[in-house]
């Protein structure tokens, strides 16, 4: 048991061996990429969540190393977020008035409890329970929110003024509102950062286009004249290093935070798992949700000493890290070490990079974030799926992403509840044209003819108590026929509960009642064992069960009187045909 809790929180082996000269490079290469595009998101994730803008930062440099190092993900990249830093503002600024000492030590306080659920929910192997997150859910998550980055990037690549805290809609409708600030010099930098970067990766795919489409950027927007235009950059950033920092313990402080920090807890989770999933499904790998949450518990215990506040996957950056080229978790350490060498020497070269061309390079990251293949497959595969997305897609756009999640979840789980509670059930009859008394689902067959003393039926489904009502109704109706016998197919059945063996019985004394009986076929023994523990296999009788619907179809035909027979015209069963054939010899 100690040697499995160590596999799990121990830094993750297996990409350890392909680290070589040239996934070192790449990894660089995607680092520096990426501690570009955290500076403003830092910056202002932190004023979001009420704190000093230098504390985003802090967030992008300790937590993403210990993220990346003890998770799973090859390529998802942990730091500050919109909705972690919504859920803080909200959870904290009640407590203490943001901005203040107090409301800083608290943040710090609700990063370490925070980091200390996740890792327990990942020592107890809590993993399980993200698997209820579709890949339905997960592909409608990440394009409503990768529109939601794209609309919220809008100010930043036309010039015009649009407050923070609206949603998509309101973002839409103000800019429509004010589309005469519309300034041409800011949108053309995004336009030349976004073009440019599409042309490097097109001509030079090894090199870093995003990078490149930044550098265009910048020689265009000082060449335009900057900010005398109304271009803006990014603003300076004071020279310094995350500072030691000391969590509040206090049992109080503890009991008071506890239900926000299980909050944030829960979010960042979900938010990081459907993030390195979405990645997964494009570079191939396979998230193990575990250690992701072992990854994230520690990256926000050992960040709440380093002036770090609630951390989790970042959807932009961890885009923007595949895009990019990174090859292992080395990219984030690399970004997170670049980053701090850009707080420590280079600060002041931040001041060039327009905030047009960050968005510009923003939205192509999140173009490349929607599977358009994958929607067209979710939308041809059936109709449940597809609502399953749309509900969460337009969740995501109408409410924060962690509730759009939270929906899609339960509106996934209960459409998975009515189909297994409405197992398929169909009527099958012999097929002249298939030799040896094969069987044809009478739907897609209309010309077969049943026997008019065996009913046969097809259960498709496990025999539970959700499932028995919509059982019963259809056999309800089945029994409104002539049909004496009743012989189920129980090839697709893999679980009989309580309730199942219950009325299985039942049934069978019902049959039993019109001088007939209920007869199974193919039963696997594993679905037997609640019928045969509880005794209702007993009660139905033995000899009532069959391994081969053939056995069962020859006892069931021997059981019918020879005057149903005489009088039938049907002859659907090849016995019926030899015993006709012999009456007439």
């Amino acid at each position: 048991m100690a040697k499995s809790y160590w596999n799990t929180i121990n830094p993750y082996p297996n990409w350890f061996k392909q680290v070589n000269r040239r996934t070192l490079r790449a990894d660089f290469m995607a680092g520096l990429t990426g501690s570009i595009i955290v500076l403003p998101q830092g910056l202002a994730f932190a004023m979001i969540a009420g704190l000093p803008p230098v504390y985003g930062l802090y967030t992008a440099i300790i937590p993403p190393i210990i993220a990346g190092l003890f998770g799973s993900s090859l390529h998802m990249v942990s730091g500050p977020t919109t909705a972690n830093s919504l859920v803080v503002f909200a959870a904290l600024s009640q407590l203490a008035v943001p901005g203040t000492n107090e409301y800083v030590t608290l943040a710090f306080s609700i990063t370490l409890f925070v980091g200390i659920i996740q890792l327990g929910f990942g020592l107890a192997r809590l993993g399980i329970f993200v698997n209820f997150v579709s890949s339905t859910v997960i592909t409608a998550f990440s394009t409503g929110a990768a529109l939601l980055i794209m609309i919220s990037q809008l100010k930043n690549i036309s010039g015009v003024s649009i407050k923070n805290g609206l949603n998509a809609f309101e973002v839409v409708y103000v800019f429509f509102e004010k589309i005469h600030e519309f300034n041409f010099q800011v949108f053309s930098v995004a336009v030349i950062s976004f073009c440019s970067a599409v042309a490097l990766k097109l001509w030079k795919p090894k090199w870093p286009n995003l990078i490149g489409g930044l550098v265009m950027g910048s020689l265009c927007a000082v060449a335009f004249g900057g900010e005398k235009i109304g271009i803006r950059f990014v603003a300076s950033i004071d020279h310094a290093i995350p500072p030691l920092s000391w969590p509040s313990f206090s049992v109080s402080e503890f009991s008071t935070l506890f239900p926000s920090a299980f909050a944030v807890a829960m979010i960042g989770l979900i938010s990081a798992i459907a993030i390195g999933k979405n990645i997964g499904s494009q570079s191939g790998q396979r998230i193990d949700s575990n250690r992701e949450f072992v990854g994230q518990g520690l990256s926000n215990i050992v960040g709440s000493f380093f002036s770090a506040y609630a951390s989790s996957g970042s959807f932009t950056r961890s885009g923007v890290n595949y895009q990019a080229g990174a090859r292992t978790p080395l990219s984030a350490v690399f970004a997170s070490l670049i980053l701090l060498v850009i707080l420590l020497f280079i600060s002041p070269l931040a001041s060039y990079l327009p905030i047009a061309g960050m968005g510009g390079i923003i939205l192509l990251v999140s173009i490349n974030l929607i599977e358009v293949d994958e929607i067209k497959r979710i939308f041809r595969a059936s109709s449940l799926e597809a609502s399953v997305f749309v509900i969460t897609f337009i969740a995501t756009l109408l409410f924060s992403l962690e509730y759009a999640i939270f929906l899609g979840i339960m509106v996934s789980l209960a459409f998975f509840l009515y189909k297994v509670s409405t197992p398929h059930i169909a009527t099958m009859a012999p097929d002249p044209t298939k030799p040896d008394n094969s069987l044809t689902y009478i739907k897609r067959k209309p010309e077969l003819r049943e026997c008019s003393q065996i009913k046969i039926i097809r259960l498709d489904g496990a025999l539970f108590y959700g499932a028995v009502d919509h059982i019963s109704d259809f056999f309800d109706q089945v029994r409104e026929g002539k049909h004496k016998y009743c012989l189920i197919l129980c090839e697709g059945v893999n679980f009989i509960g309580l309730s199942g063996a219950h009325w299985l019985y039942e049934e069978a004394e019902r049959w039993k009642a019109r001088e007939g009986g209920l007869y199974l076929s193919n039963l696997k023994m594993v679905a037997q064992d609640v019928l045969i523990h509880s005794g209702f296999k007993a009660l139905i009788g033995e000899n009532h069960f069959f391994i081969a619907k053939k056995d069962a179809i020859e006892y069931i035909y021997s059981l019918i009187p020879e005057e149903a027979c005489r009088t039938c015209e049907k002859r659907v069963f090849r016995e019926c045909r030899v015993k006709a054939e012999a009456a007439e010899l």
